[in-house]
């Protein structure tokens, strides 16, 4: 078969609009993230046509990547790249076997799981700050429900007022992917999640007083509202980042010796580059980790988070080995 003159950018939106009805609209965001980096690079090398791509060149950029990034991150980048070089085979735009010669990083364990959380007794002082300070604030509502819940920023941004089962209390998360809120795992991500009494008090009054009254461009009624309409992911993150600084809740206090004044954290946008600020994802670590401290059962925590128990075990339950220990103390029998 002949191969077809194809530029990297052209390839790149064939294979993005190829993947779109089969993954999650953050799935697709990182795939086009990752290609894009790769086929600008291609540009730098004045690559204009696929049908000149080799092995040689594909392990430069293999290197290229580990030069600038942490092994785990090139490794999901250049397995992103086996995909859409396997796509261009398909296509005709390289030759067959192509994708054969791209070589995935090698990583240990220990690259593969992630240690970034956010304790319970960092969780409660960021809590009562905000209740204090914030209440019923968007920020406020935003770190309560993933502390409190352990979900997915997708589960958050998904929830509509309706879905807030005040009188159980429960928020219920559904997969509606025609109106842009996708869940992670699809049907598979539904679910109720039960919330304290205390929590949806506080729920309530957020929708009462301080939601602004919109609807998103499907006509849904988001609970973590906007001005323009349902928060974005970018947005949520940013109030937790903010959140999360340690003098932002304590008083002032910078255990880093930074000057505020001088910080580049300080700002809205550069929030994330404070070194004890941490992601929504980091909650969702603390919160399995706390809850298992807690005696909370590791199938009923998975359930509630939508996790399977290895993966819990692996990446998110980030308890000491004395907690481990602890939490075995009470169905220990001496035999």
């Amino acid at each position: 078969m002949s191969l077809k003159p194809t530029p990297p950018h052209e390839a790149k939106n064939r294979f993005l609009n190829d993947k779109k009805p089969g993954v999650t609209r953050k799935t697709l965001k990182n795939y086009r993230t990752s290609l894009r980096q790769f086929c600008d690079w291609l540009d730098d090398q004045q690559l204009t046509n696929l049908s000149n791509l080799d092995s040689e060149l594909i392990q430069r950029y293999k290197e290229f990547r580990l030069s600038k990034v942490k092994v785990i991150t090139a490794r999901q980048d250049m397995m992103t790249v086996k995909q859409f070089i396997e796509f261009c085979e398909h296509i005709a735009a390289v030759p067959r076997g192509m994708a054969d010669m791209v070589r995935i990083p090698s990583v240990s364990e220990n690259d593969e799981i992630c240690d970034d959380l956010l304790t319970r007794d960092e969780a409660v002082a960021v809590l009562d700050f905000l209740n204090k300070y914030e209440y019923a604030s968007n920020r406020h509502v935003t770190l309560l429900v993933l502390w409190k819940t352990g979900m997915r920023m997708s589960g958050l941004r998904a929830l509509d007022i309706e879905d807030f089962d005040e009188g159980r209390p429960a928020l219920e998360l559904r997969h509606r992917p025609n109106t842009g809120t996708p869940l992670k795992n699809k049907e598979r991500g539904e679910r109720d999640v039960l919330i304290t009494p205390e929590t949806a008090g506080i729920l309530s009054d957020y929708i009462k007083q301080t939601r602004p009254d919109v609807t998103d461009e499907h006509g849904r009624k988001p609970l973590l509202a906007s001005q323009n309409g349902r928060a974005v992911e970018t947005t949520i993150q940013r109030y937790v980042y903010t959140a999360t600084r340690p003098c932002y809740y304590n008083g002032g206090n910078c255990p880093f010796d930074r000057n505020p004044e001088e910080c580049e954290a300080m700002s809205w946008n550069g929030s994330c580059k404070c070194p004890g600020s941490v992601s929504p994802h980091a909650l969702r670590r603390g919160y399995v980790t706390a809850a298992r401290n807690a005696g909370q059962p590791k199938d009923v925590t998975g359930e509630r988070v939508n996790m399977s128990g290895k993966v819990l075990e692996k990446h998110y339950d980030k308890g000491t080995s004395a907690e481990k220990a602890n939490r075995r103390k009470d169905f220990l029998k001496d035999i």
